[in-house]
């Protein structure tokens, strides 16, 4: 059996927007899902080895992708999708939910496909 793919969510604060993306795909048997935040307050603020561990990582902001670029500088970066949604969002708002699985579903099912 193939490991599962290693997904990590960013947002800026880990409070709506990455929690409820690892709140959908947390029993997701293709990946194992984290969630993080770019700023110091952070309920959990993204790490060397969350970036380590991360086989893709999927940000909410083009404005994380650069964070975690300048960051990280150090690190070999896995592939960073940029989601683009906005932080309009409460934690596991309907709406958000669909927009996370319309997004990141096509793109989870490419990489696991060109793995092959």
């Amino acid at each position: 059996m193939k490991p599962r793919l290693q997904v990590l969510f960013v947002c800026s604060m880990n409070k709506w927007r990455s929690p409820t993306a690892e709140y959908l795909y947390r029993n997701d048997p293709r990946l194992q899902a984290r969630s993080a935040g770019t700023r110091v307050e952070a309920r959990r603020r993204v790490s060397d080895k969350d970036i380590e561990w991360a086989d893709v990582i999927f940000v909410m902001e083009s404005e994380h992708k650069q964070w975690i670029v300048a960051h990280f500088k150090n690190l070999k970066l896995p592939r960073i999708g940029i989601l683009d949604i906005p932080d309009d969002y409460q934690y596991m708002d309907p709406e958000l939910q669909r927009e996370l699985r319309s997004l990141i579903d096509p793109e989870i099912d490419a990489i696991l496909a060109a793995q092959k």
